[in-house]
Parts: structure tokens; C-alpha cells; sequence
């Protein structure tokens, strides 16, 4: 192919010299180059969104020819593309604002831009209402409505309302909005309003005319989800589904419209339900132990495949002409795990994302007709022939015998040198989620300054069935964090770690557990770091409380977590409140704009651990 794909791969990242090995620090931590490559719905222009940290762009290519434009986009978080028809991209973007007199929420908005390369607004961006939005969803851009975008917004209630966790309100005062579904021309920004939601409408599934046939609720006092529908040619809308607890929204999947039915998961399968006459008929084998995901067609609107997955994704294809697709891009890049990102309405070209824990991640363009593969551009572009720690997969068990996998890197060359390396424990953040196999730039990192590396996917994470993550209930600085003392000692066992020699770092909930380590087992760390880390359990539950009210979706997961938490017990597994038992350093990054884990979680670390006469070094990044 002769492509502006060289070309777009050049504006996507900055050429840089050969660099020496271990590449520099700055070469993992960039914010990386490109967050997505998306194909338009002919296959004739690629879409890129990235660009250096304070510099992102979306570039647009057309295949075949060598001009690219490209649109500056700033200083902001590059979140997603989507295509509205073959004419615009919609590039999804955060920022941080302040609306109201609190604090500044991270607001995710779409910015329209013409496949010319012309900048051409904010979707919605005129309208008063919507602007209060926080997550504004793309939820379709039909194929029979190519100029139109339809998009969640917000509309004025009527009457008193608790919270909602799409909106923005103050504890306490009436909530004056209600969501709702705009059909939105991305040329001008402005839209319609085809849906209104009540007080307990979370949002909508949209078929290929962008007719709302499913709307999810969560009651406002119970709490409970439920499903509605309205099957095609109806007019009312009728209880599906009814869910029950909040956690039951995770067994929602999503809308098939070739089958007028959606996607649940029950008792580990995956079943279709239809909405006309309520039957279900399972897809794929039953899998308990783990947490399907689903490859979508966004054109015809029904799931292709079923993914699921330990150590290295699988895949369960419902449509054959994707499977063979995927899995012949799979035996060229064998070891490695590849992803469509999507492809054109026709089925001849795709975009693929390949990359595994010791390769950074690379987008590809895969014309079947032609039978070609070219690359688009490198997620770390300064990391491109580095020699990276070797990562392979382990299980043991903790101590009361719950099963916990983990992924272990080691060092480049340590197994041919023999020696046992000092060991990062690095748990992830959530606690509901998961380490994958894909590059993971810190542990990376860790790995090419001589350190082993033990990712434990403990009790509580997400991805190995409804039991192993309801397991982690109630464990925040109980068996959540023993499984990382016995994954330390399965690695030590194998003879390729020093068990003398450990430290812990991790970030968010992977922060908690690593001041938890060396406040609660002072015994088992040498040194910790903590980045954006909760540090008092009590007052990260009134931050919660006072920033979102108590009837939002975080809340409630936070909640079902601390399950069973007396004060005292808050008290016990805070690690402000236990600083007077650490032995080691303690390393304390955060962000001072962070919407997410308060800065005042770290401060208050820092202050008590000074207050004890304990090491402490602390690092603000200011945005």
C-alpha cells in the first residue's frame, strides 16, 4: 500500500534516534502517542488521536494519498474516536472544570471535526443543561442517519430529585436535571431531543435509526438496576429485566438489534433475552470463572465475539467472517495479543492493536482484499528495539487456599544469569479490575533498572468471575493484602526473587496497598511508594459523600467494598492511622488536580507520618 500510513504514522509520533539501552524514564512515562486509531465506515480515511502530553491532535488520513490533516486539541485527556458517518470524527476528550462552588469534576466532552481536518465544535456545547453532564456517552451514529450523533445530555426535571451519577449535584439540594438522549448534527454541535429520562434513568441503547429500544435505571432509594425495552414497532416501554442490587448492572451487556434481544449474563452464561416475548437463549459455553467482554459490529449492531481470558485473551466468535480475521492477524503475530479496533461496513479493511507485555503496543491497517499489512504508528515510539524484562504467568495459592493468578517479569537476562533479583510488588488499582496481557509501562520500567516485577490479581480484582471479585468484600487491608505477602513468598519459592529484597509501589487502590504493606507488614517491605494512593478509609468515604452524594455509582462500589468496616476497623486498615509502624521509607506521589482520589489523602499521609518521625519524601505534580 502506498499510504499516507507512513505519513500518519509520522504526525501520529515525533522520529527519535537510537537510544541506548535501558531507554530513559521518559520514554515509559510519556503519555502515550497514540490512544486510538479508528477506520471510517468506507475504509478510505484512518483516524488517529494523540500527540505529546500537552499536545494532543487527531489526525486524519486518507489511504493512498500523503496529505494529512491534522487538528491541535491542547492540553487536554485524549479519552476515544468515534465516527459520525464517513464526513466526521468525534473525538472524545476530559478536562477539568468547575461547576459549582465545590471542586472540579472531569468533564468528558466531544469535539466534531470534519474529515477535512476542520475543527467544528463542541457537541451540545451551546446548550445550557448539558453542559452539567460529566460522562457524555456517544451512543450511536447510525449508518441511516450519517449527519447524526446521538449523545447523552441532560434536560430539566420536574419535581425533587436524589443524586444521579450522571450528574453533577450537592449533597442535599434538590437536583433540578434528568438525563436525556439529543440527537445532535456534529456540523453544527446543536440537536433534538428524542428521549427524556425520569429520576432514575441511568441511559439509553440506540439501533441503527438511533431509536431508543433500551433505557437502564437504578432506583434511587433501592438502589436496584433494572432494564426496559421497547421492541421494534411498539410504542410503550416494559420492564425487561429487573436486576436487582446495584451490582447486577454488570450482567447487562447490551443491545443486539438483528435479534431485538439483549445481552446477559446469568449464572456465568451469556444468554440472549428478547424483547418482544422475554425467551433467552445462551451464547458460548457457560464460564463462571470469568468475565466476558463483547467485540461489537457499531454497524450492525450486535456482537461479534465473546473475549474472556487468564492469562492471554480468547475469543468466542459469534460472526465467523471476524473470527477468521482475527485469527489469522494472530498467527502472524504469534505471542502476542491482537485486537480489532474496528473496520469498514464492507469487511475488507481493519484496524488492528497488537502489542504483549514486552512489546509496546503497535496499530496496523490489514487490507484482506489486497492481503497487506502496514503499520499506522507505535504507542512508545521511543522504546522501539528495547530489550524489555521477560513476563510469564503464575498461579498459588493464598493462604486459606483461594486460588490467586499473578503475572511475574523478570528482569532482561536474569534467568541466564542466574541470580535472584529484587522483587516490586505492584498491585493494581480498582480493587474491580485487572492487570492484562499488554504492555505495562511501570512494570517495564522496573524490569530494565534490574527489578522483578509480581502483578498478583488478588481477591476483589475484576475479570475471574462474580465469586473471586465478591471475595474481596470487606478485605481492604485483610486478605487483599496477605495475597500479596503470599504471592511474595510463591515468587521467592521459584527461586527467582530475593525475598530480602522487596519493595511495593502501586497507584490508586494499588497506593492504599502499598502504604497498607508497609503500615500493616512492616516486616515484608523495604521501601514503598504510593501514587494518587487512599491513605484514611473514613475520610475517603466522607470525600465520596461530600463530592457526589451518596446515591452515585462510585459510592455505592465503594460501599459494597468496605462491606462490614466498623470505624474501628476503619481505623485498623487506614494506613494515616497506623504510620507509627512503619520501618521503611515511604515515597508519596499525587496530583494536586486529582478527581478521583483526593490530594488531601496523600497530605495527610505525609503529615502523619512526620508526626511519627518517620522517612517521608513527597512529590506534587501540578497540572
Amino acid at each position: 500500500m502506498k499510504i499516507c500510513l507512513a505519513a500518519l504514522a509520522a504526525a501520529a509520533v515525533t522520529a527519535t534516534p537510537a537510544l541506548a539501552e535501558p531507554p530513559p524514564a521518559s520514554a515509559f512515562g510519556r503519555i502515550p502517542a497514540i490512544v486510538t486509531a479508528k477506520l471510517s465506515p468506507d475504509g478510505k480515511r484512518v483516524a488517529i488521536l494523540g500527540g505529546a502530553s500537552d499536545q494532543r491532535f487527531v489526525s486524519i488520513g486518507a489511504i493512498d494519498q500523503t496529505d494529512v490533516p491534522t487538528v491541535p486539541l491542547g492540553n487536554v485527556e485524549g479519552v476515544g474516536l468515534t465516527w459520525a458517518g464517513n464526513d466526521y470524527v468525534l473525538a472524545r476528550i476530559a478536562v477539568l472544570d468547575k461547576q459549582g462552588p465545590r471542586t472540579e469534576y472531569r468533564l468528558e466532552r466531544n469535539i466534531a471535526i470534519s474529515a477535512k481536518g476542520e475543527l467544528l465544535n463542541v457537541l451540545l456545547g451551546k446548550d445550557s443543561i448539558s453542559r452539567f453532564i460529566i460522562h457524555q456517552a456517544v451512543l450511536g451514529t447510525p449508518a441511516a442517519t450519517p449527519t447524526r450523533a446521538f449523545v447523552e445530555g441532560l434536560v430539566l426535571s420536574e419535581g425533587p430529585s436524589s443524586d444521579m451519577n450522571t450528574h453533577i449535584a450537592r449533597k442535599g439540594v434538590e437536583n433540578p436535571f434528568v438525563a436525556a438522549l439529543w440527537s445532535v448534527d456534529p456540523q453544527t454541535g446543536t440537536g433534538n431531543l428524542t428521549e427524556r429520562g425520569d429520576y432514575d434513568t441511568v441511559t439509553w441503547e440506540v439501533d441503527s435509526t438511533g431509536q431508543a429500544r433500551v433505557r437502564l435505571e437504578i432506583d434511587q432509594l433501592s438502589h436496584d438496576f433494572s432494564v426496559w425495552g421497547r421492541p421494534k414497532g411498539a410504542r410503550q416501554w416494559s420492564r425487561v429485566w429487573a436486576g436487582g442490587d446495584y451490582d447486577s448492572r454488570r450482567q447487562f451487556y447490551g443491545y443486539s438489534e438483528p435479534d431485538d434481544a439483549i445481552y446477559l449474563g446469568l449464572d456465568g452464561q451469556l444468554v440472549l433475552k428478547s424483547l418482544t416475548d422475554g425467551t433467552t437463549k445462551p451464547l458460548g459455553p457457560a464460564q463462571p470463572m470469568t468475565n466476558p467482554i463483547l467485540v461489537w459490529d457499531p454497524y450492525r449492531i450486535t456482537a461479534v465475539g465473546i473475549r474472556t481470558g487468564g492469562e492471554k485473551p480468547e475469543f468466542d466468535w459469534l460472526d465467523p467472517e471476524i473470527g477468521a480475521v482475527h485469527t489469522a492477524l494472530s498467527k502472524v503475530f504469534k505471542d502476542k495479543a491482537v485486537e480489532l479496533t474496528g473496520w469498514s461496513t464492507d469487511r475488507t479493511r481493519f484496524v488492528a492493536k497488537v502489542d504483549a507485555p514486552g512489546a509496546p503496543s503497535v496499530w496496523y491497517l490489514f487490507d484482506k482484499t489486497r492481503k497487506e499489512l502496514s503499520p499506522i504508528g507505535e504507542e512508545y515510539p521511543e522504546l522501539k528495539g528495547a530489550v524489555f524484562g521477560t513476563t510469564r504467568w503464575i498461579t498459588y495459592k493464598a493462604r486459606d487456599g483461594q486460588e490467586i493468578p499473578a503475572y511475574l517479569t523478570l528482569p532482561p537476562g536474569a534467568q541466564a544469569q542466574g541470580a535472584k533479583a529484587p522483587l516490586i510488588v505492584l498491585p493494581h488499582g480498582g480493587p474491580g479490575a485487572r492487570d492484562t496481557y499488554e504492555f505495562d509501562f511501570l512494570a517495564q520500567f522496573l524490569a530494565t533498572r534490574g527489578y522483578a516485577v509480581l502483578q498478583p490479581q488478588f481477591r476483589g480484582s475484576w475479570g475471574f468471575g462474580k465469586a473471586f471479585e465478591d471475595a474481596g468484600q470487606g478485605e481492604w487491608g485483610g486478605k487483599m493484602q496477605t495475597d500479596l505477602l503470599d504471592g511474595i513468598a510463591a515468587a521467592a519459592a521459584s527461586g527467582d526473587i530475593d525475598p530480602t529484597r522487596v519493595c511495593i509501589v502501586g497507584a490508586s487502590y494499588g497506593g492504599y496497598a502499598a502504604l497498607a504493606g508497609v503500615t500493616l507488614h512492616p516486616d515484608a517491605y523495604r521501601c514503598a511508594a504510593s501514587i494518587a494512593g487512599v491513605s484514611d478509609l473514613g475520610l475517603f468515604v466522607v470525600e465520596q459523600v461530600r463530592l457526589f452524594g451518596t446515591d452515585t455509582g462510585g459510592f455505592q462500589e465503594l460501599r459494597k467494598m468496605l462491606a462490614g468496616s466498623s470505624t474501628a476497623k476503619l481505623v485498623a486498615t487506614s494506613p494515616a492511622h497506623q504510620a507509627a509502624a512503619i520501618r521503611a521509607p515511604v515515597l508519596l506521589i499525587h496530583g494536586d488536580k486529582d478527581t478521583v482520589v483526593p490530594f488531601e489523602q496523600t497530605q495527610h499521609m505525609a503529615d502523619a507520618m512526620k508526626a511519627a518521625g518517620k522517612p517521608v519524601e513527597m512529590v506534587t505534580l501540578v497540572d
